[in-house]
C-alpha cells in the first residue's frame, strides 16, 4: 500500500480549496476560520503519562486541538509562525509514554486525542521545518502510547471504539503504517453492522460489551427503524452524534487513501443521518425512543457525510440539509474529535 499525503481526514485538494474561499472572504469558511485562530496558541508544557479519570484529559485535549488549529491556521494562510508553534507543540508530546488511567477511559481518550494529533501530524509532515527525525519521534509516540490503547476495542458503547477507528485510520497514514490501517478498516467493518440499523440485516451481529441482551444494549428503543442507532436511546442523540462523526472520520480517511468505506454503506449512514437530523430539527425522537425529546445539542459534525453522499454523488438528504443550514453552521459546538467540519469540509466536493 503506498500511502497519499497530506490525505489523512484533511486531503489537499480539500485544503486548497478551503485555503481559496478563506482568500476571498467567503462563508461559511471566514467565520469559522475566525473561531479556529483563536486556539492556535503556544503549547503548555506536554505530559509523560496522561491519567484519564483527572482533569489531564481536558488538558491533554486541549494541546491537542492547538496544534491542530495550528496546522490548520499553516496551511491555510502560509504563516509559519503557527508552523512553529505546531511543530513545537508535536515535538513536546514526542516524549509521551502512556495512559495510566486504569480502565478503558484511557482508550476512549486516546481516540480522541489519537483523532485530532494525527490529522494534525499528517498535515505538519509537508512542512519543510519539521525534520524527518523529529517526525521520526512522533510516529514512535504512537506505537508506544496510542497502539496499545487503540487496538483492543473498548467494550463500553459504540461510540467509544468508532472514536478509537477514527484515530487508528488518521495515525496509521501519518505513520505509514499498512497493518494498522487494515485493522482499522477490519474494526470499522465490524462495528458499523452492530452500532448502525437496517431492518434489511437478519441479525445484528453480537459485539463485546452488549452483555447478551441486545434490547437492553441499545437502551430499548420503541421502535426499531432504519437508521436507528445503538445508542439513539441512550441519550436521545448525544452520543450517537459523536459515533457518526467518527465512523464518518474513518471512512473520509480511507476515501482519501483509496479505500471505499462509504458506498458499501451508503443506506446505513445516509439513513442515520437523515434520521438523525430529523430528530433534532423537530426537538422530537419520532417516537422512537421512550423518552421523546430530543438533544437540543448540536455538533460540528455532519459536513464531511453530507459532503460525500449529497455533494460527491448527488444523493438528497432534505433533513440533514436543513440540520446544516439552520443549526450546524449557526449553533454547533466542537468538542473532543469534532472539530471545525464546517471550516474543513464543508461543500469541498471532490
Amino acid at each position: 500500500m503506498v500511502f497519499q499525503h497530506p490525505a489523512a481526514l484533511n486531503s489537499k485538494a480539500e485544503l486548497d480549496f478551503v485555503k481559496l474561499r478563506l482568500k476571498a472572504g467567503d462563508q461559511p469558511w471566514t467565520a469559522e476560520f475566525t473561531k479556529l485562530k483563536l486556539l492556535a496558541t503556544t503549547g503548555s508544557k506536554a505530559l509523560t503519562y496522561v491519567n484519564s479519570n483527572t482533569d489531564e484529559a481536558e488538558y491533554s485535549r486541549d494541546e491537542a486541538r492547538k496544534v491542530y488549529a495550528n496546522a490548520l491556521c499553516w496551511y491555510l494562510m502560509d504563516d509559519e509562525t503557527y508552523a512553529h508553534q505546531a511543530v513545537a507543540i508535536l515535538n513536546d508530546w514526542s516524549g509521551l509514554q502512556g495512559f495510566n488511567g486504569g480502565n478503558d477511559q484511557d482508550k476512549l481518550l486516546a481516540g480522541w486525542l489519537g483523532a485530532l494529533f494525527g490529522p494534525a501530524a499528517e498535515i505538519m509532515r509537508t512542512y519543510p521545518g519539521w525534520a524527518p527525525a523529529d517526525i521520526g519521534r512522533f510516529q514512535s509516540m504512537f506505537r508506544r502510547a496510542f497502539y496499545p490503547q487503540l487496538n483492543t476495542a473498548s467494550s463500553w458503547n459504540g461510540n467509544v471504539d468508532l472514536t478509537q477507528i477514527d484515530a487508528m485510520i488518521n495515525i496509521s497514514v501519518f505513520n505509514e503504517d499498512e497493518a494498522e490501517f487494515k485493522l482499522a478498516v477490519e474494526r470499522f467493518n465490524k462495528r458499523i453492522l452492530s452500532y448502525f440499523y437496517l431492518e434489511s440485516d437478519s441479525i445484528i451481529p453480537s459485539i463485546e460489551g452488549d452483555v447478551g441482551n441486545i434490547d437492553e444494549f441499545w437502551s430499548y428503543p420503541a421502535k426499531w427503524v432504519d437508521g436507528l442507532t445503538q445508542e439513539t436511546c441512550r441519550d436521545n442523540n448525544h452520543h450517537s452524534q459523536y459515533a457518526l462523526a467518527s465512523a464518518l472520520h474513518a471512512a473520509e480517511a480511507a476515501w482519501h487513501q483509496g479505500v471505499d468505506l462509504y458506498t458499501p454503506n451508503t443506506k446505513r449512514f445516509t439513513d442515520a443521518m437523515e434520521l438523525m437530523a430529523l430528530q433534532i430539527n423537530t426537538g422530537n425522537m419520532q417516537g422512537i425512543c421512550k423518552d421523546n425529546t430530543s438533544t437540543s445539542e448540536v455538533f460540528n459534525t455532519w459536513e464531511i457525510g453530507y459532503n460525500h453522499y449529497h455533494l460527491r454523488k448527488g444523493i438528497s438528504l432534505p433533513y440533514t440539509n436543513k440540520l446544516i443550514w439552520e443549526k450546524v453552521r449557526v449553533e454547533s459546538t466542537s468538542d473532543w474529535n469534532i472539530f471545525f467540519e464546517t471550516l474543513t469540509h464543508a461543500e469541498v466536493g471532490n
